[in-house]
């Protein structure tokens, strides 16, 4: 998520909001954003009820409680345009995220 860093003037252009969701309590976000050299953009908890909005998602891995290294990109209409769910260990192509952007407009 800190590499979004980097891009977030091509969001803005785009007319996106870039937001990051954990099921950590926010005390554990606000660290591990701090432990990261901060974020200029929000970074959200649903940690109450446990996992609600991943699970409504369908990224919550129900055993460990953790969801899935996801991306949304939803419309203004909250329609999902774009999904991607991937290997914890790796970052999806932001060239990717950015045409589905494109197609929004």
């Amino acid at each position: 998520m800190p590499s979004y860093e980097e891009d977030l003037s091509e969001f803005e252009r785009r007319d996106a909001q870039v937001l990051g969701i954990s099921t950590d309590n926010v005390p554990t976000n606000e660290a591990w954003a701090k432990s990261m050299g901060g974020l200029s953009y929000p970074l959200l908890s649903d940690h109450w009820p446990h996992g609600f909005v991943a699970a409504l998602y369908g990224v919550l891995r129900g055993e460990s409680g953790v969801c899935e290294r996801s991306i949304f990109v939803v419309d203004r209409q909250g329609k999902v345009a774009y999904v991607d769910v991937h290997d914890i260990s790796e970052q999806p192509p932001t060239d990717k995220i950015m045409a589905a952007l494109d197609k929004l407009k």
